[in-house]
């Protein structure tokens, strides 16, 4: 079967976020997504939260992030909404350039789909344009985590990492987790579905949206679904994939990211 993934930077309250919020939730609506991983969620203590009325408003499952905390108490965070009942969730503080423990964080949900449990991992590295050591240290992190979740990589379903990497695809970060330089760990790799099944550049971090014309970064694409490797054919092989929330809703940019959405098989 497939299993239509998503993953978007929601921009957390930035810019007109309450006009926002209707807008995201239609492009949401409107992809249909099994499973969607979310950066820059928000949470307001004692109050709403961004990621469980999402969950609620897609009928689905969520795990989440417990913030750090930011402005008057508003929480910034990352989320992974399910279709499907979400079985047990963890949240890994990823490290700064030194190895200390960073406010970047990855959350892994085990999700319990119609052919079995599957592990999906999102996350949000360091933005500072020239902080690929800092994000080279956190992509080793991250391939340490997947790597303690598999137990037979040669016969399960691949680990789905998804998020906004803040890297370009031949940054060091990124060519050491898809196995154009040494990988972090001996024997994982992972598999950038955008270069199985995307058509044209992907750029998610666009100068046609209207948040970051002024932006002083050129198009890029930051945002990713991998697929970790080896796995099983076709395993984590995506029928699909494209880019949405490109276009304003009822006159309203929904963020200043474009999300990425793929199909992907599972299941034998």
């Amino acid at each position: 079967m497939n299993a239509r993934v998503l993953t978007w930077n929601l921009w957390w309250q930035f810019g007109p976020w309450r006009e926002r919020q209707d807008a995201i939730l239609a492009t949401l609506q409107r992809e249909n997504a099994d499973i969607i991983c979310l950066q820059e969620v928000w949470a307001q203590e004692g109050g709403l939260d961004q990621a469980q009325w999402l969950a609620d408003e897609l009928d689905m499952y969520v795990a989440r992030t417990e913030g750090p905390w930011f402005d008057e108490g508003v929480s910034l965070g990352n989320a992974i909404l399910s279709r499907w009942p979400i079985v047990s969730w963890e949240v890994h503080r990823l490290p700064d350039v030194t190895g200390a423990p960073s406010y970047r964080r990855a959350i892994v949900a085990l999700i319990d789909t119609p052919v079995g449990r599957w592990y999906t991992v999102t996350t949000h590295l360091d933005h500072r344009f020239d902080g690929s050591s800092t994000r080279i240290a956190q992509c080793e992190a991250l391939s340490g985590i997947v790597d303690q979740l598999r137990v037979d990589p040669e016969v399960e379903n691949p680990v789905i990492l998804a998020g906004d990497f803040n890297s370009v695809p031949d940054s060091d970060e990124i060519r050491m987790l898809t196995g154009r330089r040494e990988p972090a760990i001996d024997g994982l790799v992972f598999t950038d579905l955008w270069e199985v099944a995307g058509e044209g550049s992907g750029f998610t971090w666009r100068r046609d949206n209207p948040y970051i014309e002024d932006s002083t970064w050129p198009n890029r694409r930051l945002d990713y679904i991998f697929a970790s490797w080896p796995r099983p054919r076709p395993l984590g092989n995506p029928s699909a994939i494209w880019l949405a929330g490109i276009e304003p809703v009822a006159g309203v940019q929904p963020s200043d990211h474009a999300a990425v959405v793929s199909d992907i098989r599972i299941g034998l």
